[in-house]
This record gives C-alpha cells, structure tokens and sequence, in this order.
C-alpha cells in the first residue's frame, strides 16, 4: 500500500512529466476523420511533444495564417495546399527547412527552393460524384467530361465548392483556366455556373451531398468518393478525359514559432516512411514516389491523368482569379 508521500511524489511526477511535454499549435485542412490517425501516429514516435490542431477549409486556415502574419500562432502547417504555402512563403512566414528524408520527395511535390519552404504528402485532384440512382430517376446521362457538364440537361443539379473557402475549389478553379486557356475558361464557368445548384465551403461536402441525393451531380475528389463509394453509396467515381486538376498537400515550419525543434521533427516525420504510411491509406499519389497503393476504385492509370500544373502561377494569381470568380459567380454561394 502507498503511503501518503509516496502517494504524492508519484503524482507529483506525472504531472512533471505531462507539464514536460510540448504543445504544438498545428494548423491543417486535412479531413476531419484524418486528424486522430495522424496524431496518435506522430506522437507515438515523439511521445513529449503533443499536436493542439486547429482544422478548417484551405481557404479558412489560409486566411487566418496571413491575418496572424505580425504574432504568428501556428507552430506548423501539417495538411494544406501548396499553393496557399507558396502565398505564406512569398509573404515570409515560412522557416525553410530539408526534412531527413527529402531526397526521397519527388522534384515535383516540394518547393524547389533549397531548403524547400514546403514539403509534399501526397496528392488530390479533382473527381466527379454522380449518383447513379437519382442519376435514373431523373433520367439523367453519366458525363464523361468536364464540357459535358454544360449540358443544359444538368440544370441546377450540379454542387461544387466555392474555390474562395476550399483549397478543391480552387484546383477547379485553376485548372479549368489553365486547360482551356483564360478566356475560354471564363467562358467555360459561365455555363457550368448555369447549371450550379450551390457553391459550398468544403472540398469533400459536394461528394457527400451527390451520395446522400441532395444533388446527383459533386464536384469534390478522390478521397471522399473512394469512401464513400466503399460504404455502399450508389456512386460512380468519373474521371474527366480533359485531365484531373490537383493540389499538394503539404508540410510546412512557421517562422518565428517558439517551438522550432518539435516543429522540424514533426516536418521530418511527415516526409517519412511512416507518414507516407499513412497518407497511403487515403491516396494514390505520394510525395515519396513507389510508396502508394492506389485504390481498386481508381484507374491504374490515375497520376497520368494530373494536367500539368503551373503552382507558382496559380499563388501568383489567386488573389485577381477569386476577385473575378466572386464577380461572377457569388451568388450562389452557400452561407458560412
């Protein structure tokens, strides 16, 4: 049996050993079903330090890190598009840093500068969601192609999200204007947007509102297609021939952060083996290249279907193509 001081000096221990581990501020945009695996796996390896995340779309997080720009309050960014990172590094906000195994991050998932700003995780790019059972009862053809989408018979049956809030809109967004040159791409979103039920704030909600019968038609990705697909809902996965707009997901140190030594290590661990173990897990392209197992529901073919994407171009160009967007496109826009 403890005796009273015995008793005590353990206690006492435990709450030295808890007041000794390191809180890290993370802010991310990866999927909210993601962030328990991701944390338990991190901090089994680095058991004194401790993840506080902060969630929210791209477009969110992206907002609130540039809005703390002068008392920064994240320690690093674990799970946001490269080109929200490439906008906070051209602002100066980023620690550069070569995480220990950058030389087995593919040329095109990290920053090219040396030490890289940011370094990629894995891959996402754009997917439609069509519901083919609501698709047949409102007799509605399976498109195959992104110009199909047009097709006046999609009237106001189609949901994507808003490419100012979601880091998925904005891959849209980009692509399109990138695919199809800028005017015809502006052209194109006109008559897309005739066809656009709502715009909403989150790259995976228009998948699940295609899988729950809201709208037969989501314009999201992979990932919330695949699981959902999995879980029995009544959708086809379509891939557009023009080509697949993407986004890096990626790692990045926030400059000036108090805990600069947690931060790195936790850089290092997302370019690792263990982390691409569990980015595997929800996609089919790794930053670290020959890892991933893509999934049955995809084509082996899928990496090939990425379009060629210009990211400085699109960082560059944010700011003037959601101002335009907006002009255009807002009032369809679900509220916040």
């Amino acid at each position: 049996m403890f005796k009273p001081l015995a008793l005590a000096a353990v206690l006492a221990g435990f709450s030295l050993h808890a007041s000794a581990a390191t809180e890290l501020t993370v802010y991310t945009a990866l999927e909210a079903e993601q962030l328990q695996t991701y944390k338990k796996a991190f901090e089994k390896a680095n058991p004194d330090v401790e993840i506080k995340w902060v969630r929210d779309s791209t477009g969110i997080i992206t907002a609130k890190l540039l809005a703390e720009k002068a008392r920064p309050q994240a320690d690093a960014v674990w799970g946001l598009a490269a080109s929200s990172l490439a906008i906070l590094d051209q602002q100066g906000m980023l620690e550069a840093y070569s995480p220990k195994d950058l030389p087995k991050i593919g040329a095109k998932y990290r920053d090219p500068a040396n030490p890289p700003a940011w370094v990629g995780m894995d891959v996402w790019a754009a997917t439609i969601c069509f519901n083919t059972i609501e698709a047949e009862k409102q007799n509605l053809p399976r498109p195959t192609s992104w110009q199909d989408l047009t097709n006046p018979v999609y009237r106001g049956k189609i949901v994507m999200p808003n490419p100012a809030s979601s880091g998925t809109g904005f891959l849209d967004v980009s692509a399109w204007l990138q695919t199809f040159g800028e005017p015809q791409g502006w052209k194109y979103m006109d008559d897309l947007h005739q066809n656009i039920g709502q715009y909403v704030h989150s790259g995976s909600k228009p998948c699940k509102m295609a899988a729950a019968g809201e709208f037969p038609i989501g314009i999201s990705f992979e990932y919330p297609a695949v699981q959902l697909k999995r879980q029995g809902a009544p959708l086809d996965i379509v891939l557009p021939k023009e080509g697949l707009g993407w986004e890096i997901e990626a790692t990045a140190v926030i400059k000036g952060t108090s805990h600069p030594e947690a931060a790195k290590r936790l850089a290092d661990f997302s370019a690792s083996a263990a982390g691409m173990d569990l980015y595997k897990e929800n996609f089919a392209v790794l930053a670290q290249e020959g890892l991933a197992k893509p999934p049955t529901e995809l084509p082996a073919d899928y990496e090939q279907r990425l379009i060629k994407n210009d990211f400085a171009w699109a960082s560059k160009e944010r700011d003037n193509i959601l101002a335009e967007w907006r002009k255009r496109y807002d009032g369809k826009s679900a509220k916040q």
